[in-house]
């Protein structure tokens, strides 16, 4: 079974930086998705970013210019850099992943058809 652990979340003023991590194990897949979504209190979870197995990305319009996805595949590590954050980036943050079909493109993969999640971590900004 998938294993996803995130880490390197914490608190940080407006225009501060983190970088998350997202460390997958017993991950095989050939075609893949990988994403973050962030869900904040009250509200739903929602996409922040994802990257599928030929390192294709794309992000939320509210993250453009702001967070970057990338991957280790030699580690099976994601990473999430959080830069000029902003208070209403305040969120848990999780890790999300799933195999892919030949006919599957990752950024039309809802977020209900993620079956392996991890546990979170909080990112805190402050103004």
């Amino acid at each position: 079974q998938v294993q996803l652990v995130e880490s390197g979340g914490g608190s940080v003023q407006a225009g501060g930086s983190l970088r998350l991590s997202c460390a997958a194990s017993r991950f095989s897949y050939s075609r893949y998705c990988m994403a973050w979504f962030r869900q904040a209190p009250g509200k739903e979870r929602e996409g922040v970013a994802r990257i599928d197995n030929s390192g294709t990305t794309s992000y939320a319009d509210s993250v453009k210019g702001r967070f970057t996805i990338s991957q280790d595949t030699a580690k099976n590590i994601l990473y999430l850099q959080l830069n000029s954050l902003k208070p209403e980036d305040t969120a848990m943050y999780y890790c999300a992943a799933r195999g892919l079909a030949w006919w599957s493109q990752c950024a039309s993969i809802g977020l209900r058809d993620f079956y392996n999640w991890g546990q979170g971590t909080q990112v805190t900004v402050s103004s």
